[in-house]
């Protein structure tokens, strides 16, 4: 039996959703929800129906997980508590100043509806947020980083185009690469955010915007720009889809620690990642936490969840005997 999906939004995230189940013959999508007029909204799926996302009440027992695919700006903080008290969802809010309030919030939603709500699933926050934890578990006394990049945040190149008189941007995320060795080489620093990277944001102007309010707004931005040294540079839509097309990214986890009575041996953990399409992967994540989530609501879970709560053989399709044969 195929577990149901329905996607809610059709951008980049959704369509590496999309893309992600054709490779997981356990999930279908059985449809898309969408705040365009859904004629106008051409999916690669075939036969699967696109409709208005104000018709998603309708479908509350058709769909077993709802996978959305909104910005954690001004969509998700609405949407997942709305909609977790309907569905069993999933979503990538990745503004991390703010995920204990939204957790709160979808945890009251999805307990109301006795529905699972996953929530910042990705790979930072997600999978870098679970490398985080277990090396700090491993090297109790040591230090955490961070770093990001080179590549485009979709979140931040999201909120760029918020603001009034910009057509569409692209936002980078750059390491600062002395900071990068000189965590490598254990010399444990007190890096400060500014310290760690950059932001290099090009952004398309409506005709006649205001470019000075624009660039203002953007580098005093909460969350997003005002601690980081970025820069601003104005192009047009053509340089945007010659030079800036595509949506890589990355980044790397860090943890230095040390171990012995002494304290006399140091240790460095290093995961990374180097992604060709950023919302292919966040997409590919995405849907197997909602595989991980339709496996327990069918165990008779609620609430909210993240990727701490989730047991890692609840996203794989493989059995608990075939893992342990094959991956253990």
């Amino acid at each position: 039996m195929s577990i149901k999906i329905g996607l809610l939004g059709y951008g980049n995230l959704s369509r590496g959703v999309e893309a992600a189940i054709s490779q997981n013959p356990d999930c279908e999508l059985t449809a898309v929800f969408t705040r365009r007029d859904p004629a106008s909204v051409k999916i690669a799926s075939k036969d699967v129906p696109v409709y208005s996302d104000a018709e998603l009440p309708k479908f509350k027992d058709q769909i077993d997980v709802l996978i959305l695919g909104g910005g954690s700006a001004t969509d998700l903080p609405v949407q997942t508590p709305k909609y977790a008290e309907m569905f069993n969802v999933v979503d990538s809010f990745d503004t991390h100043a703010r995920i204990p309030e939204h957790y709160a919030n979808v945890d009251q939603a999805a307990k109301a509806g006795k529905k699972i709500g996953v929530i910042s699933v990705g790979w930072d926050p997600g999978m870098f947020s679970l490398l985080r934890m277990i090396s700090t578990a491993v090297l109790p006394e040591g230090e955490n980083y961070t770093f990001w990049g080179k590549g485009v945040s979709q979140g931040h190149s999201d909120a760029i185009r918020r603001i009034e008189g910009v057509k569409d941007a692209r936002q980078y995320t750059v390491p600062v690469e002395s900071s990068v060795e000189k965590v490598r080489n254990g010399e444990n620093p007190e890096l400060s955010t500014r310290e760690k990277h950059t932001r290099e944001c090009f952004v398309v102007a409506e005709e006649g915007a205001d470019r000075s309010r624009i660039e203002k707004e953007i580098k005093e931005m909460p969350n997003y720009f005002s601690d980081y040294d970025t820069t601003v540079t104005f192009i047009s839509e053509e340089e945007l889809k010659e030079q800036h097309a595509g949506l890589p990214h990355g980044g790397f986890v860090l943890r230095s620690g040390v171990t012995g009575l002494e304290k006399e041996h140091q240790h460095i953990i290093e995961y990374r990642l180097k992604l060709d399409s950023n919302p292919e992967f966040t997409g590919s994540v995405l849907l197997a936490y909602a595989r991980a989530a339709y496996r327990m609501y069918q165990e008779g879970n609620c609430g909210c969840k993240t990727v701490f709560d989730i047991a890692p053989a609840y996203l794989s399709p493989l059995s608990g005997e075939e893992l342990r044969k094959t991956m253990l």
